[in-house]
C-alpha cells in the first residue's frame, strides 16, 4: 500500500522564537482527544536547537532552506539546511515516513489576525486554501515566487506536494501567549475540519475567493550608515489589510517630515513592521487585493493526494 496518500504533517516551531505553534502540539501530545485529526498526522517542531534557544535561527533562517540547490548541497554545514534535509528525508514525499500535506504554523508580531498563505500558485495549494477561507474566513495571502531569487524558492510548504502557511498575530517573540493559542488553534480546527469534508466529499469549492497577491516589499528609510530614519505613520490607526492610496502617508522620519505613498494604484499592506524582517530590509508589503475563481482541478489534485 502507498502510505503516501493521506497524510498531514502538522509543523510548529520552523522558527525556534515562534512558541505558539509547539505548544499547541505539545498540549495536543499530553492531551490526546485535542485537536483530533480525520486523517492520519505527524507533528514535529521545525528547528528544535532554535527552539531550545529561543530564537528565530541559528545559522540561518529554515523557511529558507529548502531550495533544490541548499538540499542536494552535501557539504553545507549551516545547521538549518542540514535539518530541512533530515525533515525532507523523514517526512518528504519521497522520504522513510512520507507525507503528501503540511501545514507550517508560524505567528507574527504584525497585526494581521489570522491569515492563510499561499507559497506560488500550485492548484491544490488554491484549493485548500479556498475551502479554508470560505469555512474560517481567513484571508489569503499568495506569495509570489520570484525564480530569480533562488532564496523565495526555499520555503518548506514548496519541499511536499500541497502545504500551506497558516499565520497568526500579533504576538510578541518568545512568548506563549494564550490569546493567540486559542486563535491558532481555532484556526487549526477549521483547517482539520476542512479535511474532514474533503475525505467525506462535503467539500465544494466558493464560486469565487478574495485574495491578495503579493507585489512587492519596502525597505525603511535609511541614512547611508543603513540607519533606519523613519517609522510607521501614526495616521493609519490600522496597516494591515487596509488599503493604501496613492499619496496617503507611509513614513514618518526622524526629522518630522511624513513620506507619501508614491505607487500608481491602491495597494493592501501586510507584515507591517514584523519584528523579524527588519534584518531581510523589509518594513511591510504590499499586496493587490483581487478575486479570482478557485481551480477547480485544484480540488481534484487535493482529493488525490487525501484517498488512502
Amino acid at each position: 500500500m502507498d502510505h503516501q496518500h493521506g497524510r498531514l504533517l502538522l509543523v510548529g516551531g520552523t522558527h525556534g522564537n515562534e512558541r505558539t505553534a509547539p505548544w499547541i502540539l505539545q498540549c495536543r501530545q499530553a492531551q490526546p482527544g485535542l485537536l483530533a485529526s480525520p486523517l492520519p498526522t505527524t507533528t514535529c517542531i521545525g528547528n528544535p536547537e532554535a527552539y531550545g534557544a529561543n530564537r528565530r535561527y541559528m545559522d540561518r533562517d529554515l523557511n529558507r532552506c529548502f531550495t533544490e540547490a541548499l538540499l542536494r548541497d552535501q557539504s553545507c554545514t549551516i545547521r538549518e539546511v542540514i535539518r530541512a534535509r533530515e525533515l525532507v528525508d523523514a517526512y518528504g514525499p519521497g522520504g522513510r515516513d512520507p507525507h503528501r500535506l503540511v501545514l507550517d504554523m508560524h505567528t507574527t508580531t504584525a497585526a494581521m489576525g489570522s491569515s492563510v498563505v499561499t507559497v506560488g500558485e500550485r492548484p491544490a495549494d488554491l484549493a485548500w486554501a479556498a475551502l479554508v477561507h470560505q469555512a474560517v474566513g481567513m484571508p489569503v495571502y499568495l506569495f509570489r515566487i520570484n525564480e530569480d531569487h533562488p532564496e523565495e524558492c526555499g520555503f518548506l510548504v514548496r519541499r511536499w506536494p500541497c502545504g500551506l502557511v497558516l499565520e497568526v498575530g500579533p504576538v510578541a517573540q518568545g512568548i506563549v501567549a494564550v490569546g493567540t493559542v486559542q486563535k491558532t488553534t481555532a484556526c487549526l480546527e477549521g483547517v482539520l475540519a476542512v479535511l474532514g469534508d474533503c475525505l467525506t466529499g462535503k467539500a465544494k469549492l466558493p464560486e469565487t475567493m478574495v485574495v491578495h497577491r503579493h507585489l512587492a516589499s519596502l525597505d525603511w528609510p535609511r541614512d547611508r550608515d543603513g540607519r533606519q530614519i523613519a517609522c510607521l505613520h501614526p495616521d493609519r490607526p490600522q496597516w494591515d489589510w487596509t488599503p493604501l492610496h496613492p499619496g496617503d502617508p507611509l513614513f514618518l522620519m526622524e526629522t518630522g517630515e511624513t513620506v507619501t505613498y508614491q505607487g500608481e494604484e491602491t495597494v493592501w499592506p501586510v507584515f507591517c513592521n514584523e519584528a523579524s524582517y527588519g534584518e531581510k530590509g523589509i518594513a511591510l508589503s504590499l499586496t493587490k487585493r483581487d478575486t479570482m475563481t478557485p481551480p477547480a482541478h485544484g480540488l481534484e489534485v487535493l482529493l488525490g493526494l487525501l484517498r488512502p
